[in-house]
């Protein structure tokens, strides 16, 4: 391995996600919605559509009408109050995809700026450094029946008697 590796810049994966989210929730009968950031530049709605800085818009085929999800844009015409509109909103303005009928989908991340990820790392104060929220797993409750002595190298199926659910691991945000 050589000592001098280039990261290879990569294309943002926030098209790529909203497609995927976008496809799963119409394949499964339930109506995408977009939450965007109505004040990011370049986001084109009607006025009056957007509150507090956000527009929620509807993107069910049904809805719209030539429906592009762009690598770098989202665009369709649409009636709002029974007017034609074109409606035009950069793929970085799109806060979250989610279905209308669970409120299931996603809340898309932020970006990562290319340059600063192809940069070196630099060492910084803890204090100074910026904080991003991370994943963890999160340990059994206490009193739980998991044990663990450390023998075991595999895990044990769980247990099929009323009362005895297998646990499953969950995450949290860490700020």
């Amino acid at each position: 391995m050589n000592d001098d590796t280039t990261v290879a810049a990569m294309s943002s994966q926030r098209p790529y996600l909203l497609r995927a989210i976008h496809e799963w929730i119409s394949d499964n009968g339930m109506t995408p919605h977009l939450l965007v950031n109505a004040d990011f530049p370049g986001v084109h709605v009607p006025p009056g559509t957007a509150k507090d800085g956000k527009v929620v818009l509807n993107i069910a085929e049904r809805a719209v009408g030539q429906l592009s999800l762009g690598n770098d844009y989202i665009t369709f015409g649409a009636r709002f109050g029974g007017v034609a509109h074109e409606v035009f909103v950069p793929v970085a303005a799109v806060l979250a995809i989610y279905s209308r009928e669970t409120g299931q989908g996603m809340a898309l991340p932020e970006d990562v700026d290319m340059d600063d990820a192809a940069s070196p790392p630099v060492q910084a104060d803890v204090d100074d450094a910026p904080k991003r929220p991370m994943l963890s797993a999160v340990p059994a409750a206490e009193g739980s029946d998991e044990s663990s002595d450390g023998d075991d190298d595999e895990p044990t199926p769980p247990s099929n008697e009323p009362g005895n659910s297998p646990k499953r691991p969950q995450l949290r945000v860490v700020k």
